[in-house]
């Protein structure tokens, strides 16, 4: 195996699968520097803290205080590759692995991976199938926008991630309010507000899948096809994945081929994809690509069920290595595995007792749990943050995997 200790990686906020890439790059014997503001919700956890050689502390949402810092630390401890800690700072990781020269998505195309209006003008200029599409600024647009895309139609934000703030519509008063709801909403997103920009489209019937690949030396690499299981509309909150799907070779290949040729529209010159589409009347429709790890225990599914670790072929890519310089691909562990999320009743505040929790614990198929939300805490509705904890698990087969995450959500309740 190659020398990992020959490199120095810099991780910008490891949230999410930055967190997985910290502790695989630890594992391997990469020193990592974590840049991230390091307060409030991007504080960084003790775990994740004595894993890095430091915390380069910096405002990671102010790129030319970050690409300064960046530059600081290269003059004197040198960095070998720059990469994001989840999809919001894609394109910052990009621009500050450029202002370095080193390699890393072009920073004059990256905005298409975070920006779903562009990312739907590139990839509907490539001639893929996109849904029909408005882009809003302002309550006065969306008569128009919805005339355009026809009811049922989603709210979507244009920059933001995690199905926040994403909604179906049935009719104009839905949108509105739905609209009003992203404009008055004040929280904050790793420091970000949001911005009130959105997009308004059709309303894409079908099953949601995503595809797992990476690019390298110019070649798009399709790795796992994965079903995503939803929760009641009209929002878009994931309750749970499935590795691999249950399509028939054929349909697969469609999916894959599709994908290859949305990065290929987007620019996706090196490293991990996460690409999330529809499957309408036996075509695929986008949903969007993120250029990074999957979140959402994805990358785990991927490596129990094909045995290859996704993160490994991140730091890989990053650090133009072969993978299997870093053993990327192992034994899987099973035909299939799942996650499934748990959330409490639709509009709860809070919870009080996870009923059926230590069920798991003795359940042979579940290898990993997690608890997102204690009782008592506060619950956000809408979005991932609603999902107070999680189970992963391993099945023989698709359809054996499709039958344990229905018990389990039948198992465990947020009460």
């Amino acid at each position: 195996m190659h020398d990992p200790s020959a490199h120095r990686i810099l991780v910008v906020e490891a949230v999410s699968g930055g967190a997985t890439l910290v502790k695989t790059a630890h594992a391997l014997g990469i020193p990592a520097v974590l840049a991230s503001h390091d307060a409030d919700d991007r504080r960084v956890s003790d775990e994740l803290r004595a894993l890095v050689e430091q915390v380069l502390v910096v405002d990671t949402n102010d790129q030319a205080a970050l690409e300064r810092a960046a530059k600081q630390l290269h003059a004197t401890t040198p960095v070998t590759a720059v990469l994001p800690g989840c999809d919001v700072y894609v394109p910052a990781a990009a621009r500050v692995a450029a202002a370095l020269g080193l390699p890393g998505l072009p920073p004059d195309s990256v905005d298409a991976v975070r920006d779903k209006a562009l990312m739907r003008r590139r990839t509907a200029a490539a001639g893929l199938r996109v849904p029909r599409h408005a882009e809003v600024t302002d309550a006065a647009q969306l008569p128009a926008a919805a005339t355009h895309t026809g009811f049922p139609c989603v709210l979507k934000p244009a920059d933001e991630s995690g199905s926040i703030h994403v909604s179906r519509a049935d009719d104009l008063d839905q949108l509105t309010a739905a609209y009003a709801r992203l404009c008055t909403d004040e929280r904050l997103d790793l420091g970000r507000p949001l911005s009130g920009r959105a997009l308004v489209e059709e309303y894409v019937a079908g099953d949601e899948y995503s595809v797992e690949g990476y690019v390298l030396d110019g070649v798009v690499h399709t790795v796992a096809l994965t079903r995503k299981l939803l929760g009641p509309e009209p929002d878009f909150v994931e309750w749970g994945h499935l590795t691999p799907a249950e399509l028939d070779p054929d349909t697969t290949a469609k999916l894959f081929a599709y994908t290859r040729e949305v990065a290929a529209a987007l620019n996706v010159a090196v490293g991990l994809f996460h690409c999330e589409l529809r499957l309408s009347a036996d075509e695929p429709v986008l949903i969007e690509l993120g250029a990074r790890l999957p979140g959402d225990h994805i990358a785990d599914l991927v490596e129990l069920s094909t045995g290859l670790s996704l993160p490994r072929v991140a730091l890989a890519a990053a650090l133009g290595l072969d993978p299997a310089e870093l053993a990327a691909q192992g034994e899987p562990r099973a035909a299939c595995a799942g996650v499934r999320f748990f959330t409490a009743a639709q509009g709860a505040g809070a919870y009080h007792v996870l009923a059926g929790w230590q069920e798991l614990s003795v359940r042979p198929d579940v290898v990993a749990t997690g608890l997102a939300i204690a009782p008592g805490e506060r619950i956000a509705a809408g979005d991932f943050r609603s999902r107070v904890a999680h189970a992963v698990f391993t099945a023989p087969d698709p359809a054996a995997a499709a039958r344990t995450w229905q018990t389990l959500g039948d198992t465990v309740r947020a009460e």
